[in-house]
């Protein structure tokens, strides 16, 4: 790469609000060496830090590979066999296979998607510019965390640190980089990049995805072949300009002590952005139960106590009317956030997520939920959207799990 090309990628960069190792120069001229940053990561197993040493892996270096388009994503909830994954390196058409670990977790109802991979290895699947990017790849490679742009600009972060996870204890990575993670014409199906050896710390299942790559080949003609293989073990997900979810897909939560409670479940999609998760996790996880307040409603088995907990303690403190039943805008609705595929399952999904008040509480405005009540679910477990960057008065959702006596 000549020095006007690697200008025009560490310019893209910095206009993404990259942290550069080194400074930008005019083009044909030498950059001038700056000294990088020596970050830690907070640790939520200490009240220090933990030295990125600990997560570090070795630098992958220059890129001395072609890039590969990644085609079609395999996702499943659990480690894919090696069985398995032979077979699909086998399919005719298929001209490589890249295994990495994938799940999400929530920042204020946004899904964040992200993966633990071989920086050496999965950067080959990256758009060129990112690829290219050799320091990017050696900040994920020692610790650090990469993300989309937009992500980098629409969720809270605390200096350059991003929490991975709803909760207060939840570990907290220090952003490396802001680089675009897939090409135009390719499905934005991942917010977030960090080293394997971060998975087991996250609660992560190992190499449960696989980015296919069928280089000239249609990926539509693989495409029954890949779900014949995985069966029910995985979703198979095309990966061009119009995503194809048809068939099952998997959502896996991760990040926080919440996920083990709340469940992984897989599910299909309608055409009307609402889902149908597998109906096996509805029957062990959904609950239709009688709480105080609002009478019968619909949610998540692990949220229920504490809602209902939460629920009699406002209403002992006198506060019952301010929560208007008729009011109630649900709690367990399948669905996308707005019905778009593309921003991903809304948290309602999970059945984890309340709407109170709905006609006084519309998203982008202060609200007139009364804070006493605020205060009350906050104390039980529940983030209120009142206080998001886009607010959303009207909605609490589980954050973490709180005992009840």
């Amino acid at each position: 790469m000549d020095a006007c090309l690697r200008l025009g990628v560490r310019a893209l960069r910095c206009a993404l609000g990259v942290l550069l190792l080194t400074a930008v120069a005019g083009c044909g001229e030498t950059p001038a060496p700056a000294a990088p940053r020596s970050p830690t990561v907070a640790s939520s197993a200490s009240s220090g830090s933990t030295p990125l040493a600990e997560v570090a892996m070795k630098k992958p270096g220059a890129l001395d590979a072609p890039l590969l388009s990644p085609d079609v994503l395999v996702l499943g909830a659990q480690t894919l066999p090696d069985a398995v994954v032979a077979k699909i390196r086998k399919v005719p058409g298929v001209t490589a296979v890249e295994a990495f670990s994938m799940a999400q977790f929530y920042v204020e109802e946004r899904p964040i998607r992200y993966a633990a991979v071989d920086p050496g290895s999965f950067r080959r699947f990256m758009p060129a510019q990112t690829a290219q990017a050799t320091e990017l790849w050696d900040r994920v490679a020692g610790g650090e965390i990469m993300v989309r742009p937009d992500i980098g600009k629409q969720v809270p972060t605390t200096g350059d640190y991003l929490r991975v996870g709803g909760e207060s204890g939840d570990p907290r990575i220090h952003i490396g980089a802001l680089a675009p993670l897939s090409s135009p014409v390719t499905a934005p199906y991942l917010d977030a990049v960090l080293n394997a050896r971060w998975a087991p710390r996250l609660g992560m299942p190992e190499h449960n995805a696989l980015l296919v790559s069928t280089g000239e080949l249609a990926p539509t003609k693989i495409q029954q072949r890949l779900r014949r293989i995985v069966a029910d073990r995985a979703g198979v997900q095309l990966l061009g300009p119009n995503p194809d979810l048809s068939g099952v897909q998997t959502a896996i939560l991760t990040g926080t002590s919440l996920a083990s409670a709340v469940g992984t479940f897989s599910y299909t999609v309608n055409a009307d952005g609402t889902v149908n998760p597998d109906p096996a996790w509805v029957g062990s996880h959904i609950r239709t139960e009688q709480v105080p307040i609002l009478g019968a409603v619909t949610c998540n088995k692990a949220m229920l106590v504490q809602l209902r907990a939460a629920l009699r303690d406002i209403a002992a403190a006198g506060l019952a009317d301010k929560i208007h039943p008729g009011e109630y805008g649900g709690c367990y609705v399948p669905r996308f956030i707005a019905r778009d595929p593309g921003q991903g399952l809304s948290f309602h999904t999970w059945g984890t997520a309340i709407d109170l008040n709905v006609a006084g509480n519309q998203r982008g405005t202060v609200g007139l939920i009364d804070r006493g009540v605020v205060a009350i679910m906050e104390r039980w477990g529940f983030n209120w959207g009142g206080t998001w960057h886009y607010t959303d008065p009207m909605h609490f959702e589980l954050a973490r799990i709180v005992k009840v006596g």
